[in-house]
């Protein structure tokens, strides 16, 4: 039975040896590539050698998949009490609180390894705060205002709202302050439109040049709305739930509808923009995007443009699932195998929505993802590591990564899920993570029409 046969339910033993072989083998390459800080060797600015993103931080998530596939090892204990020591460590001082490498990373990284210090990076960042949000050093002149602020879930104010709700959810008292700061700052910076509201990644005021709108899930509206929506949900306040409906009414609104379908453009507006208008991955493209309307849907949400939010799930689903991927059907489409940009980022979604759902579709998509990250890996000795492309340079392929959001770690995670349900089935055990923590919750979706 292929990979692409299989249905709700049915432990597929025979299958899991195939992606685990490959995610042991990449977290080998990983963990010797280490150095003793430990710091990965790709991250050449110290101020991301921390974050999960690039750093070892991202580590830690593969920790917790493997935790659910085997023991750890000494080396793997070691690690892991390495990492939490120094980001417990570097709270008092940390200044940077985004969720891909301050703060916020922080909490997930914590939490995800069981160990103390959630409640110190909450109260760190709440300290941290200004009336008008949190320090960015990143955004300045001559392009923008000094002082400049970010709305966005991955480097802005909607991405410590999703920090706070997580720590929340996992015992901190404080954490509800914080959230209440990080959601009236977003509030603030609704703009309504014709259709509802929208979240610039860099609102208006602090540019210098016309901005153009990112609106799916790393930097648009899609990563505000879905975070506004969980801690309407999460802290009873349904003025948060409204909005969070709004900024999906206006996604609708500047969406696509293909068929079964939906898809919304990466840039707004496209012109003069090197790639194409659509991609399909978890920051930019339908994978990501689906996780707002799972998220409406657990904050009540009855309908977003007539239709139910678990509909508009399915659509999203639906215009990755019939768009190529995984196919690199001419150069610059689909180049990526990572986590956050291409195909073990989106992998795993369509691998939690089997498991939350049941569409056999889901099932045969992931695994197929699972089947190609395995055959494109480069095999030396008992490593593998993967190399991604960049079709305009005159050598086209990137040197590996190691990290979580765009290296070996990330898609390694991927393969020892993939490895648990190819073992266990619909009922494999999932880690559940700061960016997909509701996405694993079962539920029966609607047809898509």
């Amino acid at each position: 039975m292929s990979s692409r046969q299989r249905t709700q339910g049915e432990a597929m033993s025979a299958d899991s040896s195939h992606y685990r072989d490959t995610a042991e083998a990449a977290w080998r390459w990983v963990l010797d590539r280490l150095d003793d800080g430990p710091d990965l060797p790709d991250v050449e600015d110290p101020s991301y050698r921390n974050g999960f993103h690039s750093g070892i931080g991202g580590l830690a998530y593969v920790l917790a998949e493997i935790r659910l596939s085997r023991e750890w090892t000494a080396e793997e204990k070691d690690l892991a009490d390495a990492i939490a020591g120094r980001l417990t460590r570097a709270i008092a001082t940390e200044t940077a609180y985004d969720f891909f490498d301050g703060l916020v990373s922080t909490i997930g990284v914590l939490t995800v390894l069981d160990v103390a210090g959630a409640d110190a990076a909450v109260r760190r960042l709440t300290a941290l705060a200004t009336p008008t949000g949190w320090p960015q050093p990143h955004y300045g002149p001559p392009r923008f205002l000094p002082d400049t602020r970010l709305s966005d879930v991955t480097l802005g104010t909607a991405g410590v709202l999703l920090g706070a709700v997580w720590a929340h959810r996992n015992g901190v008292a404080e954490a509800r302050d914080l959230g209440e700061l990080a959601a009236g700052m977003l509030m603030n910076e609704l703009e309504p439109t014709p259709a509802g509201a929208d979240w610039p990644f860099i609102p208006e005021r602090f540019r210098t040049d016309a901005g153009r709108r990112m609106p799916n899930f790393s930097h648009g509206v899609a990563g505000v709305a879905t975070t506004l929506a969980l801690a309407g949900a999460e802290f009873d306040r349904p003025d948060l739930v409204d909005a969070a409906a709004r900024g999906a009414a206006h996604l609708v609104a500047v969406g696509t509808r293909n068929g079964a379908g939906f898809t919304v453009p990466r840039h707004i507006p496209h012109e003069g923009i090197d790639a194409d208008e659509f991609t399909h991955n978890w920051c930019h493209g339908g994978a990501g995007t689906s996780l707002l309307f799972l998220a409406l849907d657990r904050a009540g949400v009855a309908t977003v443009a007539g239709d139910a939010p678990l509909v508009w799930h399915r659509r999203c689903l639906h215009g990755v699932r019939t768009s190529g991927v995984p196919e690199r059907r001419y150069p610059g489409f689909w180049d990526n195998d990572g986590r956050c940009c291409g195909t073990a980022g989106v992998g795993d979604i369509f691998l939690d929505s089997w498991q939350r759902g049941g569409e056999p579709d889901d099932l045969e998509f992931a695994m197929h993802l699972a089947d190609t990250v395995v055959e494109r890996a480069i095999t030396e000795g008992p490593h593998a590591y993967w190399r991604f492309i960049e079709h305009r340079a005159e050598e086209p392929l990137l040197p590996p990564g190691t990290g979580w959001g765009q290296g070996a770690a990330g898609i390694a995670a991927f393969l020892f899920h993939a490895s648990r349900v190819a073992r266990d089935g619909v009922g494999a055990a999932r880690v559940p993570r700061m960016d997909t923590w509701w996405a694993v919750t079962r539920s029966t979706p609607p047809v898509c029409r």
